[in-house]
């Protein structure tokens, strides 16, 4: 597995870069504290604009050591609408878990599935990577669906294995992946 970097990727309707501490508003006002984003990711909604200006603070420190994290910005308007990034990288068996959110006023328009499918393009024919999954809980169908609209498979379904957080029901994590081998479906 090649560490390249999180390079700039361009789509035809979004701009993937890394983050900036300038970037701390947009993130704060368009999805750290949208409810309908955050009641299915692993954090909560933000508190104030200081945790928001922490975490990515945190996310550039880490760029030199090979993160990839982008924030998603959209072409035309230059407005930020999200983030994705690799939750966990395993080199020795070249694999990454790649994760993502948008606030809900953008979500239905196509651009996580877009963001998506360009980053597991970059990370499998650039990076040399050899598999990318990512998961989501049967509460968040949605997700699944951009997964899938992305190239992705399912791979497997386990039992009751996370919390709802919100409706404190045990809900199934689902798993998707691709390789290398797959990249003709996209």
């Amino acid at each position: 597995m090649k560490n390249i970097e999180t390079k700039t990727i361009i789509t035809n309707r979004l701009i993937l870069r890394k983050f900036k501490i300038e970037d701390a508003n947009e993130m704060y006002h368009n999805w750290a504290t949208d409810p309908l984003c955050c009641k299915f990711l692993h954090w909560d909604v933000h508190q104030n604009l200081e945790e928001t200006k922490s975490i990515i603070k945190n996310w550039i420190d880490k760029y030199d050591n090979g993160s990839y994290n982008w924030v998603v910005e959209k072409k035309d308007t230059h407005e930020l609408i999200g983030s994705i990034c690799a939750v966990t990288i395993n080199k020795n068996d070249n694999i990454v878990e790649l994760g993502y959110c948008y606030g809900s006023k953008f979500w239905g328009k196509g651009y996580a599935t877009e963001a998506l499918r360009n980053v597991i393009l970059y990370l499998l024919n650039e990076c040399d990577v050899y598999l990318i999954e990512a998961r989501h809980i049967s509460g968040n169908p949605a997700s699944g669906k951009v997964m899938a609209k992305a190239g992705m498979h399912l791979d497997a379904v386990l039992k009751n294995r996370r919390i709802n957080k919100y409706t404190k029901e045990r809900n199934d994590q689902i798993i998707y992946s691709i390789t290398k081998e797959d990249l003709k479906n996209i």
